[in-house]
């Protein structure tokens, strides 16, 4: 692996310590930040790992301030595993979470993931552009618009839409849109799925039924139609 620079956030010493030894292991190098003020003040890392609970300031503040200037990926830790908190992780730009505890080699594997997601796309060479109907998706910049006018969303909303996109009118498998969207696939991700689906209709003003929108397939996986 290509020597890749690590911020660490985590404020326990003793687990800092031990993600420091397993991970430059793995070929990371590390930098250390116990508090947010210290994680905003370190420039340019390839990727970082923020707990969330920081003694200066919840490390979701952290991520949403980073996520104003850089698109750095992002592994949120947490010790909580209620699916609302997640997503409330990922909805701010997160990338992906770990919920403690974890072996230093699960996460070194989910960093190494993510790392390739951000960077390529494993799933087929990609167009820059793809259109479906008024929707425009560029890859380079991951921007959407719809009749001409700009839509946010979050890196996985994006990453999901764009495989469907590429794929219009095709039903993607569940497992496949999680693989390419997280970069993995963990059946724990597909309620997840479903939650970034439901916000992308809403933000984009799809129908989940209908001639136009993004379809359901029950037990299957999701289709974009243009109608």
């Amino acid at each position: 692996m290509v020597d890749v620079k690590l911020l660490l956030v985590e404020d326990d010493p003793s687990i800092a310590a031990s993600l420091i030894d397993a991970l430059t292991g793995e070929g990371f190098t590390v930098t250390h930040a116990s508090t947010g003020a210290e994680a905003l003040n370190v420039a340019d890392p390839d990727l970082i790992l923020l707990d969330i609970g920081l003694p200066d300031m919840d490390g979701r503040d952290v991520c949403r301030r980073i996520r104003e200037t850089r698109k750095t990926p992002i592994i949120m830790l947490t010790a909580r595993d209620e699916e609302e908190d997640i997503l409330r992780g990922l909805q701010i730009g997160a990338d992906d979470y770990m919920t403690k505890p974890f072996s230093a080699k699960q996460l070194a594997a989910r960093m190494k993931a993510v790392m390739r997601r951000c960077q390529t796309d494993p799933y087929r060479q990609p167009a820059s552009e793809v259109r479906v109907g008024d929707l425009v998706l560029d890859l380079q910049s991951h921007e959407v618009t719809k009749a001409g006018k700009p839509v946010q969303l979050t890196r996985l909303e994006f990453r999901i839409l764009y495989m469907l996109a590429l794929n219009e009118g095709r039903i993607i498998p569940y497992s496949r849109l999680i693989e390419y969207a997280w970069g993995y696939y963990d059946e724990g991700n597909s309620n997840l799925l479903k939650t970034h689906i439901c916000h992308i209709r809403k933000k984009l003003a799809l129908s989940p039924s209908g001639k136009r929108g993004i379809k359901a397939v029950l037990g299957v996986g999701y289709s974009l139609s243009r109608g």
